[in-house]
Parts: C-alpha cells; structure tokens; sequence
C-alpha cells in the first residue's frame, strides 16, 4: 500500500519497535523490551510526546494498525491508551479502534488449527493429517503453559517442528503464502531503506542500519511469543474501541481460519452473536474481495486472494477495507 493511498483515507505514522527493530536503537540493553507491558509502555511514551510536538493533530480520530507479531502489540497498546486516558496521563489521546492483520494473538488456538487448515487446502492429505492432528492435544497444552510459566524456549521447538514443519516439509510452499514456494522478498525495501539519501531524509545516523528482521529483539522476546494477547479485547470493546481482525485467506503461519477460532472463541457479551452472524459478501470495485462477519463493534474479514502481506497482495481492497471501517460503513 502506497503512502499515496493512505492519504486518501488518512495520516499515517508508521513506528519500528519495540527498540531494535528497523530503524530504532538505543545506547543501552536497558531499553530491550522482553514483554508487552515494556514494548506498550514505550509505545504511550512515544504517542505522548508525538501528540505534545503536534497540538494540532490531538482531536483527530486515532486508530492503531498492524499485522503479524502486532497481534499482540495492538491489544497490548490498545489497554495502554484507554488506562492512560481513564488515568488522565498526559495528553488525552481521541482513540476509536484498533485493525490487526494475520495477526500472532493466540498461538495455541492458533497453532491447533494449523492440520485443519493445510488438510482443507491440500497441503497434506488425510493420512498426513491423522499422524499430524494426534499431535494437536500436547502442542495445545505446551502452548498454553508458554504463556503462563515462561517455558517457550523449551517448549517452541514441540510446537513449530513437530507439527508446522511437517506440514511445510510435506507441501513444499511457503509459511506466509501457500500458492508460492518462494516467500516474500524484501530485499529491495531494505536496500531503499538502508541508502544514505533515505537515511538523510528521516534523520537516521549513518551507522545505523534497517534489518526488516531483528535476531537479538528475537531472542529476547522469546517469553512473550506464546502468550495469549486476548485477554485484553473484551475490555476494549466494552470502552467502545471497534476491533477489526482481517486475514489473507492463503496465509498458512497466521492462517485465517486460526484467526478465526480465538475470535469466536472469545468470551465477550457478543460472543453469541458473532458466532451467529452471517458472513457477507466484501465487495470493491464489484467483485467480492472477501468474506465479513460483525457483531457490534468486533469484524472479521477473510481477505481473498492473499496471503500474509495482505495490502502488498491485495492494496486496493486493503485501502478500501480501512476507509470503510473508519467511516463505520464496514457492512
């Protein structure tokens, strides 16, 4: 999606963290992040300080988005802001919702829905599927202890080469993308990003260099990675925050239908009337873009003809998905 594009539907700020990752750095370990409270934290801190440089800027609707791992960073940011405006912690920010993107929120409900979904899309056939599937009960349950007791480095290895490896040994294509063997290429925004006319023009010193992924916020974050995010969703609805959770229909490590299992299973006074509801049809330009489901101010999106990187895959549909969404007239 280009910056062109997100000025039509609104202002955007786009931030690497927590403090490692892309561009941000700091003098000290101190400032490595190990959970969410420490990333959400920073995240406030950053917000308050944007909006005391910007008084102008303070009474625009804000809505916080991202995809993948930010599948726990927006909720957890999502509490940070409503605590911090019931608190009256600086400057009130004019919070209206919250859209994560094949997002990494529940991994053991996720996870456990990792043979359906590759039996459904003959990655695997059924044979394949019992032997893998016998496995879901144990890789369930170390995932729930991950993110309770803090065993993820000992318990990951069960979970991802056990049961997701043999699928993706057994069907040779890519975890983000299951119509390509061959997996997104990022190669070229980090070159762009990495060039000195670019770090000039963002103020980035000259030794600091963009890397799309961070092994050392990696390593350091391995506690948090199996810990359930969902929790905090419920309280944001209930303070009147929409929730929008979209999925690329062909994402097989964040999969739609893995999404969509802790969504329905989550406990909130609509929970009933979600799993009621009917999906209907997303149409842009015409033609269907994809199926939605809403119950008040929670939707569910199954984006068509995507994968992980849904505005990459699919850019119209995804500005379209947003606009409509901060208008209120996703339905």
């Amino acid at each position: 999606m280009t910056l062109v594009g997100i000025r039509q539907v609104s202002n955007i700020i786009f931030v690497d963290q927590p403090t490692g990752t892309g561009f941000s750095y700091s003098s000290s370990d101190k400032d490595l992040r190990r959970d969410q409270k420490g990333v959400s934290d920073d995240l406030y801190d950053f917000m308050q300080g944007f909006f005391s440089a910007h008084p102008d800027l303070v009474k625009n609707d804000f809505y916080v988005t991202g995809e993948s791992y930010a599948g726990k960073y927006i909720p957890a940011f999502a509490t940070r802001i409503i605590q911090g405006n019931a608190n009256k912690n600086g400057v009130h920010i004019n919070f209206w919702g919250i859209a994560i993107g094949n997002g990494l929120t529940v991994p053991g409900t996720q996870y456990a829905a990792s043979p359906d979904y590759a039996l459904e899309n003959k990655l695997i056939n059924q044979q394949d599927f019992n032997r893998i599937n016998k496995l879901v009960p144990d890789c369930e349950k170390a995932a729930n202890q991950c993110g309770t007791n803090g065993k993820s480095v000992a318990l990951m290895p069960i979970i991802n080469v056990i049961r997701l490896t043999q699928i993706l040994n057994i069907s040779k294509k890519c975890q983000y993308d299951i119509r390509r063997k061959d997996c997104y290429d990022l190669s070229k925004i980090e070159q762009f990003l990495n060039t000195a006319s670019t770090k000039k023009a963002l103020g980035v010193p000259p030794n600091i260099k963009f890397a799309a992924c961070s092994n050392v916020v990696d390593e350091i974050m391995s506690e948090d990675i199996m810990k359930n995010l969902a929790g905090g969703i419920p309280d944001i609805l209930k303070n009147g925050i929409k929730v929008l959770i979209y999925a690329g229909e062909y994402d097989f490590i964040c999969s739609w239908l893995g999404n969509y299992r802790w969504v329905k299973a989550m406990n909130w006074p609509g929970q009933a009337g979600f799993g009621a509801a009917k999906d209907v049809k997303f149409d842009v330009d015409g033609k269907e873009a994809g199926l939605l489901k809403i119950e008040g101010l929670l939707a569910f999106l199954r984006v068509r003809d995507a994968g992980h990187m849904v505005p990459m895959d699919q850019p119209k549909a995804s500005l379209q998905m947003l606009k409509v969404w901060m208008e209120g007239k996703l339905r």
